[in-house]
């Protein structure tokens, strides 16, 4: 969408303003926003993520042991977890699953649980139900099992099997409604 002011440039801004339940929007690329004024309170106040997520990763026991012994390498990108920690950004769609195990635990520390319990968004094709992404939660978590047994993490598999149980208990549960 090109900018409604000088139309040349790309909108960058989008300000939506509502007087007397009149709805007015104004698209601007970011040299006309910052000549009439616009600007966004949180430009110039960095986000720690980067020290967030080092703190949360120093705290947990498991998972500083685990960094220290083994460290983990992203194939794609050749990012380790620790570099991960200190610039809170991944290098390539490959980290997510590389150092899914880890995240887990950090997103435990943080939310109480590594599984979306919250509503699930009604999927645009429909074709995604509730069943189908329990399915793949499932799925995933027995391949992750199978994992962990084969490194022989057996306290890692019998989290896994816990929360297998748990999952499957709630799909009984959601299946008698």
């Amino acid at each position: 969408m090109l900018c409604q002011d000088c139309k040349k440039r790309e909108a960058q801004v989008h300000f939506t303003q509502i007087i007397n339940n009149e709805k007015q929007s104004l698209s601007l690329c970011r040299n006309c926003a910052d000549a009439r004024g616009f600007h966004s309170p949180l430009d110039n106040m960095p986000f720690p993520l980067a020290e967030i997520l080092s703190g949360l990763a120093a705290n947990i026991p498991n998972l500083q042991k685990e960094t220290e012994t083994d460290p983990i390498i992203c194939p794609g990108c050749g990012l380790s977890f620790t570099m991960f920690t200190r610039q809170g950004r991944f290098g390539c769609e490959q980290c997510y699953n590389e150092f899914r195990n880890r995240l887990e635990l950090i997103m435990r520390k943080i939310h109480g649980a590594s599984m979306h319990r919250g509503k699930v968004p009604v999927a645009q094709d429909k074709k995604e139900s509730v069943e189908t992404i329990s399915v793949k939660e499932e799925e995933r978590l027995k391949s992750e099992m199978e994992k962990a047994l084969n490194a022989e993490d057996y306290e890692r598999a019998a989290e896994i099997r816990d929360k297998l149980k748990t999952l499957r208990k709630t799909l009984e549960v959601e299946g008698k409604e």
